[in-house]
């Protein structure tokens, strides 16, 4: 029974976390290409309201900083369930074998190095995409400007 959940523990750690992680940085990617392509397709002369506007270019930018922000938790939640199965497995054996230990604590590490990978990349996104929204919006009150001279 102990071996069964031990092994259910260390296949939700590999396959639950990251897969997590790669399904959050999927999500990034896709999220930020549709964006840049929606920028680029984008006439700002078809918007007579600047709050239409505004609406239009910050959808899904939420959830590329959501996804940043939390990306390094789900990393460091995987961490803890690493290291969690390592003192198991140490307490379980009776014995201590520094080589079984640092291998068990590399292991865990990998799903924060994980949740880092894809919460930076994340994190420039937004940022970058938010700046695009500041020109474009700004872009707009100019034309808005000369519009009404």
């Amino acid at each position: 029974m102990e071996k069964s959940i031990l092994a259910y523990a260390e296949a939700t750690l590999d396959y639950g976390v990251m897969g997590l992680l790669i399904l959050m940085s999927v999500i990034t990617l896709w999220l930020f290409i549709e964006r840049m392509m929606f920028y680029t397709s984008l006439r700002l002369s078809d918007y007579d309201n600047r709050d239409e506007l505004e609406i239009d270019l910050t959808d899904n930018l939420s959830m590329i900083s959501v996804i940043g922000a939390n990306a390094p938790y789900v990393g460091l939640l995987g961490t803890v369930i690493g290291i969690m199965l390592t003192f198991y497995t140490m307490g379980e054996v009776g014995t201590i074998d520094a080589k079984k230990i640092m291998v068990g604590l590399a292991l865990a590490l990998k799903a924060t190095a994980m949740g880092l990978i894809v919460a930076m990349p994340a994190i420039f996104f937004y940022t970058m995409l938010l700046r695009k929204v500041e020109k474009l919006l700004t872009l707009f009150d100019v034309a808005q400007d000369k519009k009404n001279k």
